[in-house]
């Protein structure tokens, strides 16, 4: 199946894991929860929580996460603010300033709060001041049952990936007021999305696109494709979701989806994704990229071009019938296009 019907949830602790279970084998089931694991080949885990306000004037994303390289020499945690126009900031505290809840996603960086319920920032640093709290509606988090616990599949039982991945929240309201450079940004009728990494590394190649501001109220598009090495092997991996409504539409590669199309340039990119019921096209632009830091064996010393400003065309169409479900573009996109090497061009499965 490519398709699964959401129901909205309060939260990732929504989702049907046992909360009667040990911390260890909760946070399997619960993505957004911290994961930690070994440090032994250096360790790294970061969340994206992305807030557009209600006039569309004041998109930020937040980053907070922590980095354990292999020594501990560097460890340290981190909030990365990113805006419009190429802005980032990379905000790095003690690693004692991280901590996490056991029972439920929430985790503090400093004074930094984030949560299910929401963020509070108290940020005047480095050049830049964020101080204020958002409050979040219900979560649309990715489907988690018991043999595909979120957006990882069953892949997320394979020990020692390079990077895994979970989409804790497609869309919710976003609500509250943030002063950001002695500015008030009213949140109130705003959209956010969620998701996060955890492993050692990113990918040497990949290319991500999220955008849930289309048309239509409900619709949420992200979409990515990466090489992932794999038994002293790679393969390009695919992973997109759709969300019409109450209705997720699913392209991964261990449900049969592939990526039969690909072409990028610096800000801009083109993916086709297909299985056997539905195709989607998905065509990335106007991305003004910055340099975000990434992991590598769990220190913060690669890079990755984020965008906040880009757009994102989606077209998602019925295979047997060529009904066109979806073909609309969404703003405020969050992008990243890191295909250097031309790794993923070659990783195309053309359709026969």
């Amino acid at each position: 199946m490519t398709r699964s019907r959401l129901a909205p949830a309060a939260g990732p602790d929504a989702r049907g894991a046992a909360t009667s279970l040990p911390y260890r084998l909760r946070r399997i089931w619960t993505p957004a929860m911290y994961q930690g694991g070994s440090r032994a080949d250096g360790r790294f885990e970061g969340w994206y929580v992305k807030c557009v306000d209600g006039d569309m004037r004041h998109p930020v994303a937040f980053i907070p996460g922590v980095s354990h390289d292999r020594r501990g020499s560097t460890s340290h945690s981190f909030v990365q603010v990113v805006r419009p126009g190429g802005r980032t900031t990379y905000l790095e505290y003690p690693l004692e300033a991280f901590s996490f809840n056991r029972e439920r996603f929430e985790i503090r960086v400093g004074p930094n709060v984030f949560s299910a319920a929401g963020v509070t920032l108290d940020i005047d640093r480095d050049g830049i001041e964020v101080r204020g709290t958002l409050t979040f509606g219900p979560w649309r988090p990715w489907p988690v049952t018991l043999l595909q616990p979120g957006i990882m599949g069953p892949y997320r039982f394979v020990p020692r990936m390079e990077c895994y991945h979970g989409v804790l929240s497609l869309d919710h309201s976003v609500d509250g007021v943030l002063s950001i450079d002695g500015e008030q940004a009213v949140f109130d009728g705003g959209r956010g999305y969620v998701e996060k990494d955890w492993g050692s590394s990113f990918p040497s190649s990949w290319v991500w696109a999220q955008s849930n501001h289309f048309a239509t109220a409900g619709v949420s598009v992200t979409a990515s494709a990466a090489k992932i090495p794999w038994m002293g092997g790679s393969f390009v991996g695919c992973i997109a979701g759709v969300l019409l409504g109450e209705e997720l539409y699913r392209f991964t590669t261990y449900t049969g989806a592939r990526l039969t199309a690909f072409e990028s340039q610096v800000g801009s990119a083109r993916l086709t994704f297909a299985d056997k019921d539905h195709t989607l096209e998905v065509e990335v632009a106007g991305a003004a990229p910055s340099q975000l830091k990434a992991p590598q064996h769990g220190r913060m010393i690669a890079r990755a071009d984020e965008s906040l400003g880009a757009t994102v065309r989606a077209k998602l169409t019925r295979n047997r019938d060529g009904a066109v479900l979806l073909d609309d573009t969404g703003l405020h996109a969050g992008v990243e296009v890191m295909d250097h090497a031309g790794e993923l061009a070659a990783g195309v499965v053309r359709p026969r």
